[in-house]
């Protein structure tokens, strides 16, 4: 039956019975097709006759049983695919197992060139697919695997299997990329250790080298010393052995249980993955290349990177650039004379290209120099093993390349230099030191007189402040008589409701203070936001906060209880919201499930609703500037409320729009023309709930957001599935049963008509709502504004990089506008 799963297989010869209840063993068969019955074991992994999405090709692989969709770790005929359902494998009269096709042509084979009598073929649960001899006169097969998938990796090292050479038999087990998601052909990038020197793992692009690991030294690759041998890592441990007979790197979870592999993609990442089953996915644990620093010979010869630096590339000491060319190769300031030259060390780099050097294990690191020192070809020298100490050898013999900055890094190597250079370097070295002990003494006396004149200048500015509080308590007090709904709360209350602001009680804390959770005597629950001392921005916010709130009133805006201006303090005391902010469920993974589709739905237009309170029928029109999912909370009914109007303006009579030169909010969440000119109205609240309803249908972050497959941000991703009519792959998994399609379509069709560029393209909110609520056709949105692709490195010639993130949501409350 084609689409179903191919476990195990054999060839029944003479003890049937016996092989089929050896441990692993699967049922034995004379043959198995593709199209018939399929034989079913395997807790952890399956093999059988598969096609990948959107292609009619077939091929025998091995993928994780029970993860959808399929994650295929092995392909056997990868490159010679059948194209109908008619393959069969089975054991051919040599016992060689082999994928025949509908003309019994062969097009895989295992390639086992030792004659047995009884072949068994299995599956281990570690993912291995082997073959080896059943001694007949026995129950359990002979330990000698005569072909093992293991030894034929595909794009995936799985746990336990070793990645690398053979160096006796020749052995290489390498990586190489799928040419797609739908094709497993070989494609252009491979991974693979390379002993033509002294051995290093090289990420390939056809024959051009991409990016290093670096050499091993005993504790680590020495272009990754974050990830150090017997380390205290709580998800994996790894092994890397090189000596004369072998060169390998494997790895092992920490937890048995845990489904971890290592995966070369087809867009040149090697990705390290494991399997979450709290969200039902594949949670990336590493990544390489990381930065513009891991691409392989980024600043040239002879100089180091340091993706913290501007620009990154700088020549090491004694050497200046060739050319003006910044990413190209350094030369020495002074020629080498062999016999007068000298080393200088330079230490935390991830050592050189090893591609041209010679070393041995054996030799101390002194005489390592002396070798280096006779040969004047050599240029450079350093420990080959550094995990006792410094021993072992290698040297370097052309140019040094491919050099990376590491403070975590304990290697040094040290490099030939002409006496008279190295003489120099120590002169400005020592003079340097000098000139260190004169500016700290300075620097010491400076601070000294700089402490003095602050404390002098605090309680001037104390004194200030006190009298700045008291003019905001007249006028705090003023409103108050003016408006009598809301009253003010004194100390003593707060205090005794919040057990004196314990941090126990803390809700949260943005730019303007601590929120702490109360209770007053009457058992009413309250949300008492704290002025924080310290903030320059908090006075102004929060009589901003008090101005555009305290009238308000409406289901879906948070209610001002009072405030109170006593003992220097100024606090706001708002209802209690016990499921706190929107954030805290859609962005939080397994959390995320406890918000259903028509929850979602209810808290879209319950925001779409107080908005439109917001600008049409409030006693002001006003414009919130901030709004994000930290400023919805939720009621103990899931209702959406909008908070903290600290950042809010209103308009009189009729205006709608203003300019500032001062942008305030939210990245991810601000509009065009608001950050490029400082111009804000009611479209930006407008283009911000766009970005809101599209962040709660696919549960994730507008900033920061992240695909393997492509580099837009979220805004974009969603255009993108939009206009391919693919709506429903931008909906949070979470989701997936509770949709109603129609609604979820709809919806995301608000969203992009929300995020439009032009704010004259976007709907007013009165519009949104109407749309949201109704059945009536749409107008098509325009690509939405910061509609971006970010540049992925591809060579080392390029000048940018693309690096995944993730960021909370910070209020920015002072950003000069362009």
């Amino acid at each position: 039956m084609d689409g179903f799963t191919l476990l195990l297989f054999c060839l029944t010869l003479l003890n049937n019975l016996a092989y089929s209840t050896a441990k692993d063993t699967i049922n034995s068969v004379q043959s198995i097709k593709d199209n018939e019955t399929i034989v079913s074991a395997g807790e952890i992994y399956e093999l059988g006759f598969f096609s990948p999405e959107n292609s009619d090709n077939r091929y025998v692989g091995i993928w994780y049983n029970k993860i959808k969709p399929k994650t295929v770790v092995w392909v056997a005929n990868r490159n010679n695919p059948l194209n109908d359902s008619s393959g069969v494998l089975q054991f051919n009269e040599n016992r060689i197992l082999v994928l025949l096709n509908h003309n019994k042509s062969v097009i895989w084979s295992s390639n086992t060139t030792k004659y047995v009598q009884n072949p068994v073929a299995k599956l281990l649960d570690s993912g291995n697919f082997i073959v080896q001899a059943m001694d007949s006169s026995k129950s359990d097969p002979k330990d000698e695997f005569l072909w093992q998938s293991f030894d034929y990796p595909c794009d995936t090292v799985l746990p336990g299997q070793k990645f690398g050479r053979n160096l006796i038999t020749g052995l290489n087990r390498y990586l190489t990329s799928w040419n797609s998601s739908d094709d497993p052909s070989q494609g252009k990038f491979n991974y693979q250790v390379d002993v033509v020197g002294f051995p290093e793992i090289v990420l390939r692009e056809g024959n051009a080298k991409r990016f290093r690991f670096g050499s091993w030294n005993g504790i680590y690759l020495s272009g990754c010393p974050q990830m150090k041998q017997n380390s205290e890592n709580t998800l994996f441990t790894f092994n890397f052995v090189s000596n004369e007979e072998e060169a390998y790197f494997s790895f092992e979870p920490v937890n048995r249980s845990s489904l971890q592999r290592l995966n070369l993609r087809s867009d040149g990442y090697i990705e390290g993955s494991r399997w979450s089953a709290e969200n039902n996915g594949w949670s990336i644990t590493a990544k390489v290349p990381v930065d513009d620093c891991d691409y392989y010979a980024k600043c040239g010869a002879h100089a180091t990177c340091n993706i913290e630096n501007i620009p990154v590339c700088h020549c090491l000491n004694g050497f200046v650039r060739k050319t003006d060319d910044i990413y190209g190769d350094c030369v020495r300031k002074t020629p080498l004379s062999c016999h007068e030259d000298g080393f200088l060390k330079f230490s935390g780099l991830k050592l050189p290209d090893t591609g041209k050097s010679w070393f041995n294990r054996t030799i101390s690191l002194e005489e390592c120099r002396m070798l280096c020192m006779k040969n004047c070809s050599c240029t450079a020298y350093a420990a080959s093993d550094i995990s006792l100490g410094a021993t072992g050898c290698v040297h370097w013999f052309d140019k040094l390349i491919d050099m990376k900055e590491f403070a975590a890094s304990n290697d040094d190597i040290y490099i030939r230099m002409a006496g008279t250079e190295i003489k120099s370097i120590e002169r400005k070295k020592s003079y340097s030191q000098k000139t260190t002990i004169i500016i700290c003494v300075s620097a010491i006396g400076i601070l000294i007189l700089g402490l003095t004149i602050y404390l002098w200048k605090s309680r001037q500015k104390g004194r200030k402040k006190q009298e700045s509080l008291e003019r905001d308590t007249n006028a705090i007090n003023e409103h108050n008589e003016e408006d009598p709904e809301l009253p003010l709360f004194d100390m003593p209350t707060i205090i005794s409701a919040t057990n004196n602001f314990s941090s126990d009680n803390i809700l949260g804390e943005g730019g303007f203070g601590p929120v702490f959770k109360g209770v007053l005597e009457d058992g009413r629950e309250i949300a008492v936001k704290r002025l924080s001392l310290n903030s320059s921005q908090g006075v102004q916010e929060f009589k901003n906060e008090v101005k555009h709130i305290a009238k308000l009133q409406h289901r879906n805006i948070v209610r001002l209880l009072g405030c109170c201006l006593q003992g220097g303090e100024r606090l706001l005391i708002y209802e209690y919201m016990p499921n706190k902010s929107l954030d805290n469920f859609i962005f939080a993974g397994k959390k995320g499930k406890l918000l259903d589709w028509s929850e979602r739905l209810h808290i879209i237009n319950g925001i779409a609703r107080g908005i439109l309170y917001l600008h049409q029928d409030s006693r002001l029109r006003i414009v919130h500037r901030d709004l994000k999912a930290g400023n919805i909370l939720l009621d103990d009914e899931m209702n959406a409320k909008i908070s903290d109007f600290g950042l809010a303006r209103s308009f009189g009579g009729n205006g709608t729009e203003a300019n500032t030169e001062h942008v305030v909010g939210t990245y991810g969440y601000l509009s065009p023309e608001y950050i490029i000119d400082g111009d804000y109205s009611t479209k930006s609240d407008v283009f911000s709930f766009g970005v809101l309803v599209l962040e709660i249908v696919s549960g994730k972050r507008n900033r920061g957001f992240y695909h393997q497959e492509h580099r837009f941000n979220l805004l974009g991703h969603a255009w993108r599935l939009f206009t391919e009519g693919k709506c429903y792959e931008l909906v949070d998994e979470t989701l997936r049963d509770s949709l109603n399609i129609s609604a979820v379509t709809r919806s995301i069709h608000v969203g992009l008509l929300c995020v439009q560029v032009s704010p004259d393209d976007r709907p007013s909110m009165s519009t949104v709502v109407l749309m949201l609520s109704s059945e009536f056709p749409l107008p098509q949105p325009k690509e939405p504004g910061f509609y971006t692709e970010r540049d992925l490195l591809r060579d080392s010639s390029s000048s940018s990089s693309y690096q995944p993130f993730s960021t909370n949501d910070i209020t920015i409350s002072t950003l000069d506008a362009r």
